[in-house]
């Protein structure tokens, strides 16, 4: 380890929208996170693909390299930030920088939801630190709250807006009355959505980070494959119209939570990213735009709220850097950080295990009998209607129930068995809803 009158040597793996401005952060504010580590922190090298590719800041002269692998195993980089993403060659890199000594911070969500605890197992061999603010919610600070300030709490449930493409579309279509792909377009045009938008509006961005998330907050190994993932590209006008019709807003929620083990056993861990309906006096359903939110239930704290930028260059850029000043410090100190906390080893409940509400709309028969038929069909799968509201169109009609707390298996049962009754049309809608107490 360096003395502290002697610099960190710094090596960046990646020069894109988020790693130049780590770029430029260490390079413009190199004095002030002198000051605050206790010895300078130097920029040593760039990795990145292309020598020749435009880049949003100047890196300085013979700092660029294609050959990452090299760049890692160098004697003077004690701390390697990796902004690449992706699997591999991102896992590779990390796991040789903490071989040959260096501590790492990476905003790699996908990696860290996969094979997160390959990492710290090599960080713990290693004696050196892992940090990964960035990975989750942008500029937000969520993680070391869940890892560090509640660590002596009990957290029960972690509902979060995670992904800032997705809210900007449902929030537009929620404003404006746009259809989703209107609403897309307007979000790829603006530069909030990627050309292919896949990972954002399919739900997979935001199912690793749920993964992070839960792993943190209940202290249980949990990766993306735990998630059950449903993204918003089946979100109607319609169903967002109804939603309003309730005095609610449709968003793309990452929940989880514990729930009661089988037979009343050990406690299990719930994670699951989908479309939901909550109540527009919930806090997050003011989350506009390209806004990110997280709200954390705990026993000893209460409700606590996390809110800002999710996404962008400079905001997860300052993520980083306050987890460089992390990481910096405890070198000089010759600490670390805390490691995993995987102690509880929670079981994941199945996706048919876990609790919500439910928004069903049914176009049916519009002749009698029709609502008391429809009710029974609930109630043979042991789902609790809360409300019923019925439109007549002609010759057909529209139910619109919402039901108390059940089963996702249950509440799949019933639209199952919806669909095979002569009296249903269709079963047009079916959503969660979320943030309302039973």
């Amino acid at each position: 380890m360096k003395e502290s009158d002697k610099s960190l040597g710094v090596a960046v793996l990646g020069c894109g929208s988020v790693g130049s401005q780590v770029v430029r952060l260490l390079q413009e504010q190199a004095g002030d996170l002198a000051a605050r580590v206790g010895a300078p922190v130097e920029l040593v090298g760039v990795a990145v693909r292309r020598l020749d590719a435009a880049r949003e800041v100047e890196v300085p002269e013979g700092l660029l390299t294609t050959d990452a692998a090299a760049l890692v195993a160098r004697d003077d980089v004690d701390l390697v930030v990796e902004v690449i993403g992706g699997i591999e060659p991102a896992r590779g890199l990390i796991l040789s920088a903490l071989e040959h000594g260096a501590s790492v911070v990476t905003a790699n969500k996908a990696l860290l939801a996969e094979d997160g605890p390959t990492l710290f197992e090599a960080a713990e061999k290693a004696g050196r630190d892992i940090y990964y603010e960035a990975a989750v919610a942008g500029a937000i600070p969520i993680l070391r709250p869940l890892r560090e300030s509640l660590a002596g709490d009990t957290v029960t449930r972690v509902l979060g807006i995670v992904n800032g493409t997705t809210n900007f579309i449902l929030d537009k279509m929620d404003t404006s009355g746009a259809g989703f792909g209107d609403a897309l377009q307007e979000a790829q045009d603006l530069g909030y959505a990627e050309a292919d938008p896949t990972a954002d509006v399919e739900g997979f961005d935001a199912a690793a980070k749920a993964a992070i998330l839960a792993s943190l907050a209940f202290h249980s190994r949990v990766t993306a494959s735990d998630v059950h993932r449903e993204g918003i590209s089946e979100v109607t006008a319609a169903d967002v119209a109804s939603a309003r019709d309730m005095d609610s807003v449709v968003k793309l929620l990452a929940i989880c939570e514990l729930r009661p083990g089988a037979d009343g056993g050990e406690d299990a861990v719930a994670v699951r990213v989908h479309p939901a309906m909550i109540p527009r006096s919930h806090p997050l359903a003011s989350v506009r735009e390209a806004y990110n939110a997280v709200f954390v239930e705990s026993e000893a704290a209460g409700q606590l709220m996390f809110y800002g930028p999710g996404a962008g260059g400079s905001p997860t850029a300052s993520a980083v850097l306050g987890d460089l000043v992390t990481v910096a410090r405890n070198r000089l100190a010759g600490t670390r950080g805390a490691g995993e906390s995987a102690y509880a080893a929670r079981a994941v409940l199945s996706m048919g295990e876990s609790r919500t509400r439910y928004h069903v709309a049914i176009d049916v028969d519009d002749r009698a009998g029709v609502l008391a038929t429809v009710a029974l069909a609930f109630a043979e799968h042991d789902v609790s209607i809360q409300t019923v509201r019925q439109e007549g169109r002609g010759d057909d009609a529209q139910l619109v129930v919402v039901s108390h707390e059940a089963t996702d298996a249950q509440l799949s049962a019933t639209v199952a068995h919806l669909r095979t009754m002569d009296i249903v049309r269709d079963v047009t809608s079916v959503m969660r809803v979320e943030g309302v107490a039973e």
